[in-house]
């Protein structure tokens, strides 16, 4: 446990070469990645959302491929094709982008409806078929995909299976003006990416998501995981609630939270605090709560206040 707290300090602090001022954005970026799940970043053009992506990538000596999501992108182009091979007379697989531990998927919603469901096997169950073969994805895998939610013209909405996929969506939001000032001066001569060097790799990744699968989880908090999820299915203000997928996140998430804070085990806070970032991309507002100006983080917040927090 002291090593990984030791290693996400690291990690943390050559992120936050890039991306000033927003501790609370690259703690949750950690927690994805040693809960072994996708992230997506959500936000205005401009706020850093690829810088973030990237520099959490440069973090980690460790393969790692961009695709930038555009209207001609083939599934081809991001799980693979078979090339027939003059000389063997046999296909050969040519890996796509996918192919990498980090994938950083950039303006993913920029491509069709059929280029990003290449995705959702990927995501799911770490492989990808092409051909009647399958092939493992090496571990740590990890999607890192930027969407803008404001400039709609040109895009397709993610579905829910998509979105459902990724274990937490982030907004970055604009930075503080002490930060902003201090980016001006650091960023206007250099990049800062272009002297980021890797402080782990990939191997201690593994070790320390195999720690983060250790940490204790009592029956009580798995009940009150499991009860938040329930209750955003049977509120009436969501058309959509949390599927069971998003309770094993929501708790796989509180366990890399726990550990990033030295814990062996989960508190209620713990999950309590993912809610947001786990769940409310996740959720549809029905006609009506949407009528009312009722926001989908207006309403989680109503149904997480309501549910009886365990003492432990």
């Amino acid at each position: 446990m002291e090593t990984l707290v030791r290693v996400a300090g690291r990690i943390r602090d050559s992120i936050e070469k890039v991306i000033e001022g927003k501790t609370d954005v690259v703690d949750s970026t950690l927690t994805v990645l040693l809960a072994e799940g996708h992230l997506l970043i959500e936000d205005v053009p401009g706020v850093g959302k690829t810088q973030l992506a990237k520099a959490l990538a440069r973090s980690i000596d460790c393969s790692v491929r961009r695709i930038q999501f555009t209207p001609d992108l083939l599934p081809s182009d991001v799980t693979g094709v078979s090339i027939f091979n003059q000389n063997s007379r046999e296909f050969e697989f040519r890996p796509g982008g996918i192919f990498a531990n980090i994938v950083v998927g950039d303006e993913i919603n920029r491509a069709s409806p059929k280029t990003q469901s290449a995705l959702l096997e990927c995501m799911e169950e770490h492989q990808v078929t092409v051909d009647n073969a399958t092939y493992q994805l090496e571990s740590p895998f990890m999607v890192i995909a930027t969407q803008n939610p404001i400039e709609m013209e040109g895009t397709y909405a993610l579905p829910e299976a998509q979105r459902d996929r990724f274990m937490a969506r982030v907004s970055i939001g604009y930075p503080p003006v002490g930060s902003e000032i201090a980016m001006l001066a650091s960023h206007s001569a250099a990049n800062p990416l272009d002297d980021l060097d890797p402080v782990t790799d990939a191997a201690e990744i593994r070790k320390l998501i195999g720690v983060v699968n250790q940490v204790y989880v009592a029956d009580a908090v798995r009940r009150y995981t499991v009860a938040l999820t329930a209750a955003t299915r049977a509120n009436n203000e969501l058309a959509l609630g949390a599927s069971p997928r998003a309770s094993l996140h929501l708790l796989r998430a509180a366990k890399a939270h726990a550990a990033l804070h030295g814990r062996e085990f989960v508190l209620p806070d713990d999950v309590r605090r993912l809610t947001g970032p786990v769940l409310a991309h996740r959720l549809l507002p029905s006609a009506s709560a949407a009528m009312h100006g009722r926001s989908v983080t207006d309403i989680l917040e109503t149904i997480v206040s309501a549910v009886p927090v365990p003492q432990t």
